[in-house]
């Protein structure tokens, strides 16, 4: 894995981590679409190999099926 990508997704990991801790007054569906939103970006800059396009896809495509869970 290249410098800069592995970079990225840890900045990635930390930032979804530390904006988890905002979530303290927010509804169920709003932390289900932070945390999909999340684990999308991961899931996405990881298959694509840190490309910015697949992480925002990921982070799009998490963020619905968050939003979606238990609705």
């Amino acid at each position: 894995m290249n410098t800069i990508p592995k970079l990225a997704l840890s900045a990635i990991v930390a930032t979804a981590v530390l904006s988890l801790g905002a979530c303290a007054g927010m509804s169920t569906q709003e932390k289900n679409t932070a945390i999909g939103a999340g684990v999308g970006a991961i899931g996405g800059a990881v298959l694509t190999g840190g490309s910015a396009a697949g992480t925002v896809g990921g982070a799009a495509v998490g963020g619905i099926i968050g939003h979606e869970v238990k609705k």
